[in-house]
Formats: C-alpha cells, sequence, structure tokens
C-alpha cells in the first residue's frame, strides 16, 4: 500500500508542477488579457467594418408644438406656436457595385498568431433624387473608427474625375445640386488594413438594398462566414484562391456581408493545453508501465516513476520556450526526441537497453507523443484519447489475462496460465 501511495505522490508532485507551467503559458500568450490583441490593432488595425454610404438635402418644415410661457401674474401658461426648420432627408441608393480584394498576412506577437490582411476597395454608388424639386445634396462616406489608415483613399465622379471631399468625424463629405430626377453617380477606393475578419454592412440604417453587387477576391482559400452575414450567392476556390459574388436585386434584410480570415495553429494556447491535460498521459503510463513490469518481474521503484516524470515534465518545458522561437512542428519534434532520450538513456541502467525501449520508450511515445500530437487535429483530440484508452486497456488484458496475479512473489515474473 505504501508502493502505491507514493507512486501516487509522485504523479500528484508531476501534475502541480504541470499545473504552474500551464498558468505561465496561459499568462505568456495572452489568453486572459486583451493586450496582444490591443498591441497588433494599433500597430496594424482592428478587424474593419464598412458601411454604405448616405445622400441627404434639407427641406423646410413648418412644426407646430406646444410650448410653456409664465404670464404677467407668474402663473404657467402653454401654448401652441409654429416655427419653420429645416428637416433632413434622404435620397435611395439604387445602385452598389463593390470589389473587394484580401491580401492575408499572419504575424506573430508573442505566443499568438493573428491573421492581418491588407484589403483593396472600390465601391460605385448610384442615388436618385425620387424628389420634383432640385436638391443640394450632401453625400456621406463612412471610414472606420480609431485605429484605421486609409491609403490612396479618393472619390470620383462617373467620368473619373477626382471629386473634393472634406473629412470630418471618420465621415468623408462633398456636396453637388441635382436636377429632380437625376442621378448621383461616385466612386469610392481606398487601400486599408485590418485583423480577423472584413464586414461590409449592406443595409445598415436602411433595412433595403437595391441592384446590389459585391465581389470579393482573396489569396487564401479557406474562407469562414460569421453566423448572422449572408452567404454568397456563388463562390469558386483553388489551392491558393477563393473568389465570390454576392448579387441581389432587391433585398430586405438585417444581415451584413462578412469574412473571417484563415487562423494558424497558436503555439501559445497549444502549449498551454497540451500542458494542461499532460497528467493524463502520465497516469496512463505509470498504469501500462506497472503492469508490464509487474508480469516481467521488473516492478519500477517511486523514485523510478519520479525521474520519468521529470523527464515527461522536460517535453513541456522544452517545448514551452522553444515554440516561440521555432516552427511548432520542429518544437515538437525537438522536445519528443529529448524526453524520450532522457527515459530510455535512464531506463537502461536498471532495465537493459532492449527492456527500456519496450517498457518505457514505447509507452512513452504513445502517452506522451501521440497523446500530445493529437492537439494539433482540431475537433479530434478527446475521440483519439479514448480509442487510445480503449486500445491500450485491449492489449493489456490480452497481454495480461494468462496471468496468475494470486502468484505474486518478490521479484520475479508472475506465473501463467497454461493455454
Amino acid at each position: 500500500m505504501k508502493y502505491f501511495a507514493a507512486v501516487a505522490l509522485v504523479w500528484l508532485g508531476c501534475a502541480f508542477a504541470w499545473v504552474i507551467l500551464g498558468a505561465t503559458l496561459v499568462h505568456r500568450s495572452g489568453e486572459t488579457s486583451s493586450e496582444l490583441t490591443t498591441e497588433v490593432d494599433k500597430l496594424w488595425g482592428p478587424p474593419l467594418s464598412q458601411s454604405p454610404p448616405t445622400a441627404t438635402y434639407q427641406q423646410p418644415e413648418r412644426v407646430r408644438e406646444k410650448v410653456a410661457t409664465v404670464d404677467a401674474q407668474g402663473r404657467s401658461v402653454e401654448q401652441w406656436v409654429e416655427r419653420d426648420t429645416m428637416k433632413t432627408l434622404t435620397l435611395p441608393l439604387v445602385s452598389s457595385d463593390l470589389q473587394v480584394k484580401l491580401r492575408l498576412q499572419h504575424r506573430q506577437k508573442g505566443l499568438l498568431w493573428f491573421a492581418t490582411y491588407g484589403v483593396h476597395f472600390g465601391g460605385n454608388y448610384v442615388f436618385v433624387n425620387d424628389t420634383a424639386a432640385e436638391r443640394v445634396v450632401e453625400a456621406h462616406f463612412p471610414l472606420e473608427a480609431a485605429g484605421s489608415v486609409f491609403d490612396g483613399f479618393g472619390i470620383e465622379d462617373e467620368s473619373g474625375a477626382a471629386r473634393p471631399y472634406r473629412v470630418a468625424q471618420n465621415v468623408a463629405h462633398f456636396s453637388t445640386t441635382l436636377p429632380p430626377g437625376g442621378k448621383l453617380s461616385f466612386r469610392v477606393h481606398y487601400r486599408a488594413r485590418g485583423r480577423s475578419s472584413f464586414h461590409y454592412e449592406i443595409t445598415r440604417d436602411t433595412g433595403r438594398v437595391e441592384n446590389f453587387v459585391l465581389k470579393m477576391s482573396t489569396d487564401f482559400a479557406e474562407v469562414n462566414f460569421p453566423s448572422g452575414t449572408l452567404s454568397p450567392s456563388h463562390h469558386a476556390s483553388t489551392a491558393d484562391t477563393w473568389s465570390g459574388e454576392w448579387r441581389f436585386d432587391s433585398l430586405v434584410a438585417s444581415s451584413g456581408i462578412g469574412v473571417e480570415l484563415p487562423q494558424k495553429l497558436n503555439p501559445g494556447p497549444l502549449a498551454s493545453r497540451i500542458t494542461f491535460f499532460a497528467p493524463v498521459g502520465l497516469l496512463f503510463f505509470m498504469f501500462v508501465a506497472a503492469v508490464l513490469g509487474a508480469a516481467r518481474g521488473t516492478r519500477l521503484h517511486p523514485m523510478h516513476y519520479l525521474f520519468i516524470g521529470c523527464a515527461f515534465f522536460a517535453f513541456h518545458l522544452l517545448f514551452a520556450y522553444t515554440v516561440d522561437h521555432l516552427a511548432i512542428e520542429l518544437s515538437f519534434a525537438l522536445a519528443s526526441a529529448v524526453s524520450v532520450f532522457l527515459v530510455v538513456s535512464y531506463g537502461r541502467l536498471f532495465l537493459g537497453m532492449r527492456s527500456a525501449v519496450l517498457l518505457l520508450g514505447v509507452p512513452q511515445l504513445l502517452y506522451l507523443v501521440l497523446f500530445s500530437a493529437t492537439f494539433f487535429w482540431h475537433g479530434y483530440t478527446g475521440l483519439a484519447v479514448a480509442v487510445g484508452a480503449v486500445l491500450t486497456l485491449f492489449v493489456i488484458m490480452q497481454m495480461t489475462g494468462r496471468i496468475r496475479w494470486d502468484s505474486a512473489p518478490r521479484g520475479g515474473a508472475l506465473e501463467s496460465t497454461p493455454s
């Protein structure tokens, strides 16, 4: 009983060390705060969300309202008064023809990768004066809030000539005069940078859009559409590119258009997940080593388990502090090779090389290296571990099914039941 208590104490000590290392990784990777994201946004730009332009005009209007006054006797008196005011009205946007090109560039900050991108945006818009009078129209094109940089921004008329504009409160403005039934056609273009996602608020403030076309192309093939956004009318992809088109003749909706850029496997969160799972792998290893060792008459001492547990911990420690300097795959291979070498070279001193490889090296490859590698297969880690656990149980049961456990000699191999 003391033997099993000592082994359990070794396992608990290793588990506590892994918890500390995992917590350190969480802190280093910035999972508990938004500091790294804020830094990347300042350096590169936040997620971009573009809204459609609006065109407004002022129309005089007489309004009647109740006003409270005080008479000569100091009493409060309410009376209706009329006054002239200017009401702001909106012209309908009757056509939108947009082109968006996204160019992906992953950038690493600390232990995290961020999907940053450059965007080339071009949009042809048409408004119509649907009133019976000439109107002085003010066009407004909204720009992203603080943190975004727009390079090559310009507004052109339908002939390609530049339109003068001014920018106030993150909105570009210009004015023109439209006759009754006249059309206001202009093109907007810019280059900008963002992170993680790009959105176009197709029906913002209107709920309706007419003759809308948005063509998008990317230099990556893996495109995700966030929940609550509209899927493209049609799209196509190759090994390295994607293109799609949203086309609507008349749409009434509150949803927008959006794409999420592919995320690279983040070394920090990956290393922390592998580290927090490590006690499970060591528990499997100890179970297999104890059963096979007892069957072969080579029961390991708790001190053996202590040093083997330290070699397991060396894998996660080395992986955690090389993964932000080397490629993830190279860091994983290096940490695996070092840890297996430590265990096998140690085990050969008291088991011999062949037994050390079979009794310690093979289980370590299965329950440390292979179990850790399953975290690279997003969404399949739990299934892989469950299958590994069942297969482990099956193999151990088949290998030890004929052993007479009640023989239990000290230092020798257990007897087997004759076939």
